[in-house]
């Protein structure tokens, strides 16, 4: 039987809505969609390059917790209301995933609080 584990980040999203933060099944690490919320003070930044290095480290220590990181990332998805807000966030995100290369996505799209300018999601496979 593999491994299937959940890890949370103590958002209130979490809590409320029934989700967590990732699930680790087997070698693989399912990140939700994570926001540029610092969950520790439940407050977000207006700025969405902030918002982006916030949710690469909302993410990072998700992945750490899973015993992996962004090196190990194969998928990841941007979801953004506003497509002009991507561009400014190139290099934030390059400097996580530049040597990476995962398949990557981005979609416009609304998010569940306006305050959000920014949501990402990855996958990772866990290295033997």
């Amino acid at each position: 039987m593999t491994e299937r584990r959940a890890i949370l980040s103590g958002s209130t999203f979490e809590e409320q809505i029934g989700y967590a933060r990732a699930v680790v099944d087997g070698d693989w690490v399912h990140v939700s969609g994570t926001t540029g919320f610092d969950y520790a003070t439940m407050t977000i930044s207006d700025d969405v390059v902030k918002q982006a290095e916030q949710c690469l480290d909302n993410i990072g220590a998700a992945l750490a917790e899973a015993g992996c990181g962004f090196g190990d990332v194969v998928r990841v998805r941007y979801m953004l209301p506003d497509r002009a807000d991507f561009e400014p966030c190139w290099p934030v995100l390059r400097a996580r995933f530049g040597e990476v290369r995962p398949a990557a996505t981005m979609l416009v799209c609304g998010l569940a609080d306006p305050r959000m300018k920014i949501e990402i999601e990855v996958y990772a496979r866990r290295s033997s």
